[in-house]
């Protein structure tokens, strides 16, 4: 498994190979189709986001919440297509990385050669797996959405696989 520290750098990125296992450390941060629907209304208005997405990688996940003694409950994956159609936008934007689960549409994949970003897959299924990789949670934005809110995650060891690399490589398409 090769070991990716985000913010996710270029090399980082040019590095990297559909198929491959990664362990990410570093910041990510969360968002669903509810907090795509709100950062695509502030874009729309001309509105600054409370974040930047420059450089960034989004996790598809809403966490539940926290027990006693951990950063974060349980956080598995939810479906990548759901974002689909904000995704392209937010490459444009400079975002670099999204983690997920199942295939994209051939616009994100487009759009993730053209901007030099990589998706990965995470595991479905695995969510206390994901919640025990986030050493630090934060509220960033939208709190009345609740689990489906904007998270700032601090992540130590957390698997995935390189689904579309920035050159095109795709799991889904072999």
């Amino acid at each position: 498994m090769k070991k990716i520290t985000l913010p996710l750098t270029r090399e980082a990125i040019e590095n990297l190979t559909a198929g491959e296992g990664v362990l990410l450390s570093g910041v990510l941060l969360t968002g669903r189709d509810c907090a795509h629907k709100r950062i695509c209304e502030y874009l729309d208005r001309g509105e600054n986001l409370p974040f930047s997405l420059a450089g960034e990688t989004i996790y598809y996940a809403g966490p539940c919440p926290a027990p006693e003694g951990k950063a974060c409950g349980s956080c598995g994956p939810t479906t990548s297509a759901r974002m689909d159609s904000f995704a392209p936008r937010l490459l444009d934007l400079g975002l670099k990385g999204m983690i997920g689960k199942g295939e994209r549409s051939e616009e994100v994949c487009d759009a993730i050669v053209r901007n030099r970003a990589v998706y990965f897959a995470a595991i479905g299924g695995a969510g206390a797996l994901y919640g025990n990789a986030v050493k630090k949670s934060e509220l960033v934005a939208f709190p009345d959405l609740l689990s489906e809110a904007v998270y700032r995650f601090e992540v130590k060891d957390f698997p995935c696989v390189v689904a579309i690399d920035c050159k095109g490589g795709n799991i889904y398409k072999k």
